[in-house]
Protein backbone atom coordinates (compact mmCIF):
# COMPACT_ATOMS: atom_id res chain seq x y z
CA UNK A 1 0.00 0.00 0.00
CA UNK A 2 1.05 3.58 -0.79
CA UNK A 3 0.04 6.54 1.52
CA UNK A 4 -0.07 9.77 -0.28
CA UNK A 5 -0.93 12.86 2.03
CA UNK A 6 -2.31 15.84 0.81
CA UNK A 7 -3.97 13.48 -1.76
CA UNK A 8 -6.99 15.37 -2.22
CA UNK A 9 -4.96 18.53 -3.05
CA UNK A 10 -3.41 19.63 -5.86
CA UNK A 11 -0.23 17.80 -7.10
CA UNK A 12 -1.56 15.31 -4.52
CA UNK A 13 -4.85 13.99 -6.33
CA UNK A 14 -2.97 14.18 -9.24
CA UNK A 15 -0.24 11.18 -7.70
CA UNK A 16 -3.27 9.56 -6.78
CA UNK A 17 -4.20 9.25 -10.38
CA UNK A 18 -0.93 8.56 -12.02
CA UNK A 19 -1.12 5.74 -9.58
CA UNK A 20 -4.13 4.64 -10.70
CA UNK A 21 -3.21 4.54 -14.67
CA UNK A 22 -0.50 2.42 -13.80
CA UNK A 23 -2.89 -0.03 -12.05
CA UNK A 24 -1.82 0.61 -8.53
CA UNK A 25 -5.32 1.87 -6.23
CA UNK A 26 -4.22 0.45 -2.83
CA UNK A 27 -3.95 4.22 -1.52
CA UNK A 28 -4.09 5.15 1.55
CA UNK A 29 -5.38 9.23 0.83
CA UNK A 30 -4.46 11.30 3.95
CA UNK A 31 -5.49 14.92 4.04
CA UNK A 32 -7.25 17.86 5.51
CA UNK A 33 -10.84 18.54 4.07
CA UNK A 34 -11.79 21.84 6.01
CA UNK A 35 -11.70 22.99 2.57
CA UNK A 36 -14.64 20.48 1.82
CA UNK A 37 -13.97 21.84 -2.32
CA UNK A 38 -11.28 19.45 -2.19
CA UNK A 39 -13.68 16.34 -2.24
CA UNK A 40 -14.11 16.90 -5.89
CA UNK A 41 -10.26 16.43 -6.50
CA UNK A 42 -11.14 12.42 -5.57
CA UNK A 43 -13.95 12.03 -7.43
CA UNK A 44 -13.32 9.49 -9.86
CA UNK A 45 -10.08 7.97 -8.28
CA UNK A 46 -9.52 4.67 -6.57
CA UNK A 47 -8.41 3.83 -3.24
CA UNK A 48 -8.71 1.85 -0.71
CA UNK A 49 -9.00 4.23 2.41
CA UNK A 50 -9.05 8.08 3.40
CA UNK A 51 -7.78 9.35 6.82
CA UNK A 52 -7.65 12.37 8.36
CA UNK A 53 -4.04 14.00 8.45
CA UNK A 54 -4.56 14.54 11.85
CA UNK A 55 -5.05 10.99 12.59
CA UNK A 56 -2.74 9.37 10.53
CA UNK A 57 1.00 9.77 12.52
CA UNK A 58 -1.39 7.86 15.56
CA UNK A 59 -2.00 5.26 12.99
CA UNK A 60 1.46 4.62 11.55
CA UNK A 61 2.28 4.44 15.93
CA UNK A 62 -0.51 2.27 16.24
CA UNK A 63 -0.38 -0.30 14.00
CA UNK A 64 2.36 -2.52 13.99
CA UNK A 65 1.77 -5.46 10.99
CA UNK A 66 1.33 -1.89 8.87
CA UNK A 67 3.18 -2.97 5.46
CA UNK A 68 3.86 0.10 2.72
CA UNK A 69 5.50 -0.01 -0.15
CA UNK A 70 6.01 4.20 0.31
CA UNK A 71 4.42 7.36 1.75
CA UNK A 72 4.42 10.02 -1.20
CA UNK A 73 4.30 13.62 1.30
CA UNK A 74 2.62 16.06 -0.54
CA UNK A 75 0.73 17.64 2.29
CA UNK A 76 1.47 21.10 3.47
CA UNK A 77 0.25 24.72 3.98
CA UNK A 78 1.36 25.87 0.84
CA UNK A 79 0.36 29.51 0.97
CA UNK A 80 3.26 31.84 0.56
CA UNK A 81 1.47 34.73 2.23
CA UNK A 82 0.63 32.91 5.75
CA UNK A 83 2.26 34.66 8.55
CA UNK A 84 2.11 32.53 11.52
CA UNK A 85 5.30 31.24 11.86
CA UNK A 86 4.22 28.53 14.67
CA UNK A 87 1.86 27.17 11.83
CA UNK A 88 4.18 26.92 9.40
CA UNK A 89 6.36 25.26 10.92
CA UNK A 90 4.26 22.44 13.24
CA UNK A 91 2.45 21.77 9.32
CA UNK A 92 5.57 21.72 7.71
CA UNK A 93 8.71 20.64 9.34
CA UNK A 94 7.72 18.75 12.38
CA UNK A 95 4.94 16.50 10.75
CA UNK A 96 6.75 16.19 8.02
CA UNK A 97 9.71 15.02 10.14
CA UNK A 98 7.63 12.48 12.22
CA UNK A 99 6.89 10.89 8.74
CA UNK A 100 10.12 10.19 7.49
CA UNK A 101 11.63 9.24 10.96
CA UNK A 102 9.13 6.23 10.59
CA UNK A 103 10.02 5.60 7.34
CA UNK A 104 13.46 5.74 8.58
CA UNK A 105 12.87 3.31 11.22
CA UNK A 106 10.89 0.70 8.96
CA UNK A 107 12.72 0.76 5.85
CA UNK A 108 10.39 2.68 4.32
CA UNK A 109 10.28 4.57 0.84
CA UNK A 110 9.70 8.38 1.49
CA UNK A 111 9.37 11.27 -1.50
CA UNK A 112 8.57 14.69 -0.07
CA UNK A 113 7.41 17.91 -1.90
CA UNK A 114 10.08 20.76 -1.31
CA UNK A 115 10.08 23.85 -2.90
CA UNK A 116 11.84 26.13 -5.56
CA UNK A 117 11.09 28.47 -2.97
CA UNK A 118 14.10 27.73 -0.53
CA UNK A 119 16.69 29.42 -3.18
CA UNK A 120 14.90 32.77 -2.64
CA UNK A 121 15.59 35.26 -4.94
CA UNK A 122 18.06 33.02 -7.07
CA UNK A 123 20.77 35.31 -6.62
CA UNK A 124 23.04 32.57 -6.66
CA UNK A 125 21.84 30.14 -9.13
CA UNK A 126 19.03 26.94 -8.44
CA UNK A 127 21.04 24.12 -8.16
CA UNK A 128 20.64 22.06 -5.33
CA UNK A 129 23.58 23.73 -2.92
CA UNK A 130 23.14 25.01 0.61
CA UNK A 131 25.11 27.82 -0.44
CA UNK A 132 22.63 29.22 -2.94
CA UNK A 133 19.62 28.61 -0.37
CA UNK A 134 17.94 31.64 1.52
CA UNK A 135 14.61 31.18 1.61
CA UNK A 136 12.64 34.50 1.76
CA UNK A 137 9.38 33.89 3.66
CA UNK A 138 8.96 31.00 6.00
CA UNK A 139 7.00 29.09 3.70
CA UNK A 140 10.15 28.60 2.25
CA UNK A 141 12.22 28.25 5.43
CA UNK A 142 9.63 25.77 6.63
CA UNK A 143 10.77 23.70 3.71
CA UNK A 144 14.18 24.86 3.75
CA UNK A 145 14.62 23.72 7.34
CA UNK A 146 13.31 19.97 6.54
CA UNK A 147 15.70 20.02 3.71
CA UNK A 148 18.34 20.46 5.93
CA UNK A 149 17.50 17.69 8.37
CA UNK A 150 16.92 15.22 5.56
CA UNK A 151 20.05 15.84 4.22
CA UNK A 152 21.60 14.65 8.16
CA UNK A 153 19.86 11.01 7.12
CA UNK A 154 20.86 10.53 3.47
CA UNK A 155 23.80 8.75 3.93
CA UNK A 156 22.85 6.34 6.64
CA UNK A 157 19.79 4.96 4.91
CA UNK A 158 19.28 2.42 1.85
CA UNK A 159 15.75 2.90 1.18
CA UNK A 160 14.34 5.50 -1.17
CA UNK A 161 14.22 9.18 0.80
CA UNK A 162 13.73 11.58 -1.47
CA UNK A 163 12.78 15.50 -1.62
CA UNK A 164 11.44 17.04 -5.03
CA UNK A 165 12.24 20.78 -4.74
CA UNK A 166 8.65 21.84 -7.31
CA UNK A 167 8.88 25.20 -9.27
CA UNK A 168 5.79 26.62 -10.60
CA UNK A 169 3.72 23.94 -11.22
CA UNK A 170 0.26 24.43 -13.29
CA UNK A 171 -2.46 22.23 -14.85
CA UNK A 172 -6.10 20.33 -13.51
CA UNK A 173 -7.06 19.97 -9.60
CA UNK A 174 -5.51 23.25 -8.74
CA UNK A 175 -9.06 25.24 -8.09
CA UNK A 176 -9.57 25.09 -4.47
CA UNK A 177 -6.13 26.81 -3.97
CA UNK A 178 -7.69 30.23 -5.24
CA UNK A 179 -5.31 32.76 -4.75
CA UNK A 180 -2.50 30.34 -4.73
CA UNK A 181 -3.29 28.60 -8.15
CA UNK A 182 -1.67 29.00 -11.17
CA UNK A 183 -1.61 32.39 -13.03
CA UNK A 184 -3.00 29.69 -16.01
CA UNK A 185 -5.67 28.57 -13.86
CA UNK A 186 -6.38 32.88 -13.14
CA UNK A 187 -5.28 33.94 -16.74
CA UNK A 188 -8.23 31.44 -18.49
CA UNK A 189 -11.12 32.47 -15.67
CA UNK A 190 -9.92 36.36 -16.18
CA UNK A 191 -10.18 35.63 -19.91
CA UNK A 192 -13.32 33.93 -19.99
CA UNK A 193 -14.76 36.73 -17.33
CA UNK A 194 -13.54 40.14 -19.10
CA UNK A 195 -11.26 39.09 -22.29
CA UNK A 196 -8.29 40.38 -20.43
CA UNK A 197 -5.55 38.50 -18.62
CA UNK A 198 -3.92 40.86 -15.31
CA UNK A 199 -0.49 40.76 -14.91
CA UNK A 200 1.96 42.70 -12.51
CA UNK A 201 3.86 45.68 -13.62
CA UNK A 202 7.56 45.47 -13.40
CA UNK A 203 9.67 46.48 -10.59
CA UNK A 204 13.53 46.16 -9.86
CA UNK A 205 14.60 46.70 -12.99
CA UNK A 206 11.81 44.01 -14.42
CA UNK A 207 9.59 45.05 -17.42
CA UNK A 208 5.90 44.56 -17.38
CA UNK A 209 4.99 41.47 -17.40
CA UNK A 210 9.16 39.71 -17.60
CA UNK A 211 8.56 38.34 -14.44
CA UNK A 212 10.17 34.79 -15.11
CA UNK A 213 9.17 31.42 -13.82
CA UNK A 214 10.11 28.04 -14.44
CA UNK A 215 6.38 26.47 -15.24
CA UNK A 216 6.05 23.26 -15.19
CA UNK A 217 3.35 21.06 -16.42
CA UNK A 218 1.80 18.62 -13.57
CA UNK A 219 1.61 15.22 -15.50
CA UNK A 220 5.07 15.76 -15.41
CA UNK A 221 5.87 16.34 -11.72
CA UNK A 222 3.76 13.27 -11.73
CA UNK A 223 6.04 11.40 -13.09
CA UNK A 224 8.99 12.39 -11.34
CA UNK A 225 7.55 11.55 -8.20
CA UNK A 226 6.60 7.87 -9.55
CA UNK A 227 9.75 7.45 -11.00
CA UNK A 228 11.17 7.72 -7.52
CA UNK A 229 8.22 6.18 -5.45
CA UNK A 230 8.29 2.78 -7.63
CA UNK A 231 12.25 2.44 -7.51
CA UNK A 232 11.48 -0.11 -4.28
CA UNK A 233 9.23 -2.33 -6.48
CA UNK A 234 12.12 -2.96 -9.22
CA UNK A 235 15.28 -4.93 -8.50
CA UNK A 236 16.87 -3.62 -11.12
CA UNK A 237 17.20 -0.07 -9.80
CA UNK A 238 18.96 0.84 -6.83
CA UNK A 239 17.61 3.22 -4.57
CA UNK A 240 18.00 7.03 -4.21
CA UNK A 241 18.32 9.44 -1.25
CA UNK A 242 18.98 13.01 -2.38
CA UNK A 243 17.16 16.76 -2.56
CA UNK A 244 16.22 17.46 -6.82
CA UNK A 245 14.95 19.85 -8.62
CA UNK A 246 11.09 19.54 -10.80
CA UNK A 247 11.38 21.84 -13.89
CA UNK A 248 11.88 22.29 -17.35
CA UNK A 249 15.15 23.76 -16.75
CA UNK A 250 13.76 26.84 -18.92
CA UNK A 251 12.65 30.32 -17.26
CA UNK A 252 9.78 31.83 -18.75
CA UNK A 253 7.77 34.77 -18.53
CA UNK A 254 4.33 35.54 -17.16
CA UNK A 255 3.56 37.50 -20.50
CA UNK A 256 4.74 34.26 -22.35
CA UNK A 257 2.47 32.28 -20.27
CA UNK A 258 -0.51 34.38 -20.89
CA UNK A 259 -0.12 35.01 -24.20
CA UNK A 260 -0.03 30.89 -24.55
CA UNK A 261 -3.53 30.96 -22.67
CA UNK A 262 -4.56 33.42 -25.07
CA UNK A 263 -4.03 31.42 -27.96
CA UNK A 264 -4.71 28.06 -26.54
CA UNK A 265 -8.60 29.78 -25.99
CA UNK A 266 -8.85 30.80 -29.50
CA UNK A 267 -11.16 33.37 -29.04
CA UNK A 268 -8.33 36.82 -28.45
CA UNK A 269 -8.02 38.60 -25.25
CA UNK A 270 -5.49 41.03 -24.35
CA UNK A 271 -3.04 41.91 -21.53
CA UNK A 272 -3.45 44.35 -18.64
CA UNK A 273 -0.84 45.19 -16.56
CA UNK A 274 -1.35 45.98 -12.84
CA UNK A 275 0.52 47.64 -9.97
CA UNK A 276 2.72 45.16 -8.42
CA UNK A 277 1.53 44.90 -4.55
CA UNK A 278 3.69 46.31 -1.93
CA UNK A 279 3.20 43.35 0.63
CA UNK A 280 4.70 41.28 -2.02
CA UNK A 281 7.96 43.74 -2.08
CA UNK A 282 10.65 41.55 -1.03
CA UNK A 283 9.35 38.18 -0.49
CA UNK A 284 8.57 37.37 -4.52
CA UNK A 285 10.55 35.64 -6.97
CA UNK A 286 11.11 37.60 -10.54
CA UNK A 287 13.47 34.84 -11.56
CA UNK A 288 13.33 31.13 -11.23
CA UNK A 289 14.95 28.12 -13.88
CA UNK A 290 15.55 24.68 -12.09
CA UNK A 291 19.14 23.68 -12.92
CA UNK A 292 18.42 19.88 -13.51
CA UNK A 293 21.91 18.30 -13.64
CA UNK A 294 21.07 16.31 -10.56
CA UNK A 295 17.61 14.75 -11.32
CA UNK A 296 19.23 14.02 -14.57
CA UNK A 297 22.23 12.00 -13.10
CA UNK A 298 19.73 10.34 -10.61
CA UNK A 299 18.48 8.51 -13.49
CA UNK A 300 15.63 10.80 -15.06
CA UNK A 301 15.87 11.36 -18.54
CA UNK A 302 12.00 12.11 -19.87
CA UNK A 303 11.74 15.46 -21.71
CA UNK A 304 9.53 18.03 -20.45
CA UNK A 305 5.98 19.39 -21.91
CA UNK A 306 6.85 22.61 -23.34
CA UNK A 307 5.11 25.96 -21.57
CA UNK A 308 2.92 26.30 -25.01
CA UNK A 309 1.47 22.13 -25.33
CA UNK A 310 1.03 22.14 -21.32
CA UNK A 311 -1.11 25.65 -21.26
CA UNK A 312 -2.80 24.41 -24.39
CA UNK A 313 -3.33 20.90 -23.05
CA UNK A 314 -4.69 22.33 -19.30
CA UNK A 315 -6.85 25.14 -21.21
CA UNK A 316 -8.87 22.32 -22.67
CA UNK A 317 -9.70 20.64 -19.51
CA UNK A 318 -10.29 23.87 -17.93
CA UNK A 319 -12.86 24.23 -20.81
CA UNK A 320 -14.62 20.61 -20.35
CA UNK A 321 -15.23 22.01 -16.72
Amino acid sequence: MYIVTGGAGFIGSNIVKGLNDIGIDDILVVDNLKNSEKFRNLVGLRFSQYMDKQDLLDFLATDEDLELDGIIHQGACSDTTERDGRYMMENNYNYTRCLAQWCIANSTPFVYASSASVYGNGKNGFKEDFANEAPINIYAYSKYLFDQWARNWFDDVETTFVGLRYFNVYGPNEAHKCKMASMAFHGFNQLAATGKIKLFRGVDGVADGDQRRDFVFVKDVVDVVLHFALEGLSKKRKTTQGVFNVGTGVARSFRELAEAVIAANGKGGEIEYIPFPDELRGQYQNYTQADLTALRKAGYKAKFTSLEDGVSEYVTELEKD
